[in-house]
């Protein structure tokens, strides 16, 4: 599956502004982490963005460049504004597609994930003439992540956690939208050198450890328990990879403390 993957604005168009934030540099922040969710966390996907850094581009070439490319889906990440008292996340497809469009459809799976995790009113899912849902051979969907001028949603704009799940609302509903195959743990492979396991929390209690896999699953995050004897006592360590890469470890490892576990740690075996 090719996503093409667009954060809005950029370089010398800052896109909304407010509350001392641009909204070129939230949707750069979003597609990043998006990208490496996609890439790390699941098969067959390929992630082309319009840009990676603050640079300007044409929307005429963000379209020709989806076009070129054969990209399978088009999606733009932005950020909205308008009344302060205005506020809630909204997506749009073009105009011109009726309710029962493969877009659509995709769309209602999309707007349903992301507003599982994103904390904004839910404005609705809408229809526009915006030109990149318009010049896009392939079916594309724009979001608009809240409200920069509201207090409350650019409140949560300033939060790297929210940046975050707004990021993993948005994977989530790609991959569901393509039947995307998330990558399986690597399984440990003792005799092949250092193994470096992640580990996402150490309990005395197995129910305390179940508990933590369960809540790395809500964040979409594949977990097990194991056990460890520690001074003679059993510990029940729940394991959320194990890889022969450290620095696909660390990834990992950032992706769990991210996903709220502070506790997650590294063990070299």
């Amino acid at each position: 599956m090719k996503l093409y993957l667009d954060p809005g604005h950029g370089g010398q168009d800052p896109g909304a502004q407010g509350h001392g934030l641009d909204e070129k540099d939230l949707t750069l922040a979003i597609a990043l982490k998006l990208r490496s969710i996609l890439q790390n966390d699941y098969e067959n996907i390929e992630v082309k963005m319009s840009r990676s850094s603050d640079t300007t581009k044409s929307l005429s070439q963000r379209s020709s460049e989806a076009n070129a490319w054969g990209a399978d889906f088009f999606l733009a990440i932005h950020i909205n504004s308008g009344p302060s008292t205005a506020l809630g996340y909204e997506d749009f497809i073009y105009s011109g597609l009726s309710d029962t469009s493969k877009t659509a459809q995709y769309q209602d799976i999309i707007h349903t994930e992301v507003m599982k995790v994103n904390q904004l009113k839910d404005r609705g899912q809408k229809k526009a003439n915006f030109h990149v849902l318009r010049e896009s051979n392939m079916p594309a969907l724009l979001t608009e992540n809240g409200f920069i001028s509201n207090d409350h949603d650019a409140a949560l704009m300033k939060q790297s956690s929210w940046i975050q799940k707004v990021a993993q609302g948005h994977a989530n509903g790609v991959a569901k939208a393509f039947g995307l195959k998330r990558k399986p743990i690597d399984p440990p492979k003792p005799d092949s050198g250092t193994l470096f396991k992640v580990i996402a929390g150490s309990f005395k209690s197995k129910e305390n450890a179940d508990e933590r896999v369960d809540q790395l699953k809500a964040k979409g995050i594949e977990s097990f328990v194991d056990t460890t004897k520690i001074a003679g006592e059993t510990w029940y360590r729940v394991q959320a990879g194990a890889f022969s890469n450290r620095e696909n470890a660390e990834d990992r490892l950032a992706e769990v403390k991210k996903a709220g576990i502070n506790d997650a740690f590294l063990v070299a075996e």
